[in-house]
């Protein structure tokens, strides 16, 4: 392997093992959030249990979040240098507004939030934890802003003098189509993965029959919530495969296998293709339904890779154009599958659990808590779908991955970080699961009578009872 390569496996092994952490973050931070909300408007002391159960989990994983995003800007400088200096002008601001503005705003008031139990009136301290989960949605804007403007640069110009992209229209970038799409449908992927974590939490807990007052209207609430996210995330996919099908129609093309244009196309549940991933072999389809994902009719024209690669060819000049088709078409039909299989979750636990039941299948629990890994690994594949099916471009049309890369760093210190950090990263999953799986078997203890029922004077006199 060379270092454009081992660069490039680097970044993705980072980027995956981060991105664990962020969608659970967002998602459970509202979450815990409507949970106290419960609690401040009924005083019912279940609520607080509730409240204090998830809100410790959460905050593990925020941290762990943290710690394991700071690594990603670092990476900029030591592994693309190249890419940093064409695009810093414009990848640095909404950045720097990130940690300037939305990461301050998440990391303050969750402090508020945890050292102000006892000691702020309890709508104030409920709005602080309001405001912190709105700061992990600004700051997931930002850095999707950033990201977007690599699929689809727009608000930019490049100098020729420098040879380096210049920010000329800032709105433009903060208000760009891919921005826009990919920020709905991130976020309620998001929704999906707090509220399975949830789900299957709280299943693993009704299993074991451990605090059902507590766990069962966990359960409801998250499976409600995985429920209406699931439609979002198809409403809001169907939306992004338009704009990625006018955008980067090679992507589509390359989701699909299709190598020859037609109209219309038919969707594959299933393809066995040739060893190079060139033919089709065998291949179960649905008619029209690739044309309606991309174009809105079930008559419409898709383009096939090899049209694509020759129009390419004769805009940029001689070269592959093509990403890899097999992670392509993989990591998008096992993204859609893992999607609909939570959603179906959703439905049988609804069913089960209607008019104040409490689940009694053990396949149901079974299922929930075998659920648990779909969320993070259909978040993964959507990444690494996104980030691949861009390639041969770091910045789609203007800059390829390969004149991104540090000039001056040998393949043998970026094989050096890359070993360090997958063994770093490996120490802090071991570390994270331990913890999350110590607090998650808890039993959240009943609370006193009075913290319901304490006036916010009353209750700012106690002693602090909530602490980590």
């Amino acid at each position: 392997m060379n270092a454009l390569d081992l660069a490039r496996w680097q970044f993705g092994i980072t980027t995956v093992y981060h991105f664990i952490f962020v969608p659970l973050t967002i998602g459970l931070s509202f979450l815990v959030a409507g949970m106290q909300t419960a609690w401040v408007r009924t005083g019912k002391e279940h609520y607080l249990r509730m409240t204090k159960f998830w809100g410790k989990l959460f905050l593990i994983n925020f941290a762990m979040g943290v710690v394991t995003g700071i690594v990603q800007e670092f990476q900029f400088g030591m592994n693309w240098s190249d890419y940093s200096a064409f695009v810093g002008d414009i990848f640095g601001a909404p950045l720097a507004i990130e940690g300037l503005l939305a990461f301050f705003l998440e990391s303050t008031f969750l402090g508020l939030w945890i050292f102000g139990w006892n000691r702020l009136p309890k709508r104030l301290h409920l709005a602080t934890i309001w405001l912190a989960a709105t700061g992990t949605l600004l700051s997931s804007y930002f850095i999707l802003a950033a990201n977007s403007w690599m699929q689809h640069p727009v608000g930019y110009r490049v100098n020729p003098q420098t040879g380096r992209a210049e920010l000329n229209d800032f709105a433009a970038v903060l208000t760009n189509s891919t921005a826009v799409g990919a920020f709905a449908h991130t976020i309620t992927a998001c929704f999906v993965t707090g509220g399975v974590f949830v789900v299957a939490i709280s299943a693993w807990q009704l299993k074991k029959k451990r605090a059902p007052e507590v766990f069962r209207p966990s359960m409801r609430a998250a499976l409600v919530t995985v429920l209406i996210a699931s439609a979002g995330v198809v409403v809001t996919g169907d939306i992004q495969a338009r704009l990625m099908t006018e955008q980067q129609p090679m992507k589509m093309a390359a989701a699909e296998a299709l190598y020859d244009t037609v109209a219309p196309a038919s969707f594959s549940l299933f393809t066995i293709g040739s060893l190079d991933g060139s033919e089709e072999v065998f291949s179960i389809r649905v008619p029209r339904v690739l044309s309606f994902m991309a174009t809105g009719s079930s008559d419409g024209e898709v383009e096939g890779i090899n049209d694509l690669q020759a129009q390419a060819e004769q805009t940029y000049g001689a070269g592959d154009y093509t990403p890899n088709v097999p992670v392509t078409y993989w990591t998008f039909r096992l993204m859609i599958g893992f999607g609909f299989l939570m959603g179906l979750l959703s439905l049988i636990g609804l069913w089960v659990s209607r008019r104040g039941r409490t689940p009694r299948s053990p396949w149901f629990y079974r299922s929930a808590i075998a659920c648990l890994a779909l969320p993070f690994a259909a978040s993964a594949l959507g990444w690494i779908f996104t980030e691949m099916g861009r390639q041969p471009w770091v910045v789609f049309g203007v800059l390829k991955t390969a004149d991104g890369v540090s000039p001056t760093v040998a393949a043998g210190s970026v094989l050096t970080s890359m070993i360090v950090f997958t063994i770093l990263y490996g120490a802090l999953a071991a570390i994270d699961g331990t913890l999350m799986y110590r607090y998650a078997q808890h039993v959240p203890d009943p609370e006193p009578e009075q913290d319901a029922g304490k006036s916010d004077e009353d209750t700012e006199a106690r002693p602090p009872v909530f602490t980590y």
